[in-house]
């Protein structure tokens, strides 16, 4: 009698439990990390450049039906490390792997997941497609820049958080009188969650935007008088609108100032910007 196995849409037969870890350039060493955890070594891959600059990949063993997850934040460089991932993607798509699952700590052009002026684009809603397309039967992210971001994709998205890590941070810190801060109205959801879970009271900083990454006014609303601030977000950028957080805050009062965030982009001259700001300590993770 013949053996019957299950067959993904490509007709590469299902190998439970044939784990295969693959990493673009993007963080290397958080791979690395999770490999270890898992017990699992990262698999080779080669990523070369042709002259012009394109990429190239050989995928140096056999994935045939593997349970396969590739790990690729798209951090800066954003745009080469998403077509790197795109690449790959293809690539174990071609080579038959029984299932693909993008692990995508920064999902890059998060920021642009819903028009905001006439004739914009929807680049998150783009790049979820492109991902899709090029192979991914699954993704998993973590913080997302917007959670509607879930909804862009036509496969399961696993929609991670750093919560626990960042609760577990603020609990050894020992403050006498926190409060926890939003640096903005859309924030407010994921600091009232950590709020909850340490019992602390929040406050956030109305900030209002002319225009992409410039801040023209900011006002904090809740009460820091006295209080030691822990101000949490998903992402720092070019730092500008936290410096401004921070000083809105030492105005109202906070006695001291730490910065909690899922990831640092920390473009141009962020770490000058931050490092002359009133803020005392920026804590963010690997991702």
């Amino acid at each position: 009698m013949s053996e019957t196995r299950p067959l993904t849409p490509e007709g590469a037969p299902r190998q439970p439990g044939a784990l295969k870890l693959l990493s673009g350039d993007a963080n290397p060493e958080l791979s690395r990390k999770i490999g270890e955890v898992l017990g699992e070594p990262v698999a080779a891959m080669r990523i070369t450049r042709f002259a012009d600059g394109e990429y190239d990949v050989k995928i140096a063993e056999s994935v045939r039906g593997a349970d396969v997850f590739l790990i690729q934040p798209t951090c800066q460089p954003v745009s080469e490390n998403l077509i790197q991932l795109f690449i790959i993607l293809d690539a174990l798509r071609r080579a038959s792997a029984g299932r693909i699952t993008a692990v995508i700590p920064y999902y890059g052009y998060a920021r642009k997941e819903k028009k905001t002026q006439a004739r914009d684009p929807i680049s998150a809603k783009l790049m979820a497609d492109i991902i899709t397309l090029a192979g991914a039967n699954r993704v998993i992210a973590l913080d997302l820049h917007a959670d509607a971001i879930q909804g862009f994709f036509d496969i399961p998205v696993d929609h991670l958080t750093a919560e626990k890590l960042l609760v577990d941070y603020i609990r050894k810190l020992h403050l006498p009188n926190a409060v926890i801060v939003s640096p903005d109205v859309g924030g407010a959801k994921r600091v009232g969650d950590l709020a909850r879970l340490l019992d602390l009271p929040i406050a956030f900083v109305y900030k209002r935007r002319p225009k992409d990454d410039v801040v023209s006014e900011q006002r904090v609303v809740g009460d820091v008088d006295g209080m030691d601030v822990v101000v949490v977000d998903d992402l720092i950028s070019t730092g500008g609108t936290l410096v401004g957080v921070s000083q809105a805050l030492r105005r109202a009062g906070a006695t001291s100032i730490r910065v909690l965030a899922t990831r640092g982009v920390l473009a141009g001259d962020a770490v000058d910007k931050l490092a002359s700001s009133p803020i005392e300590e920026i804590v963010i993770t690997d991702s």
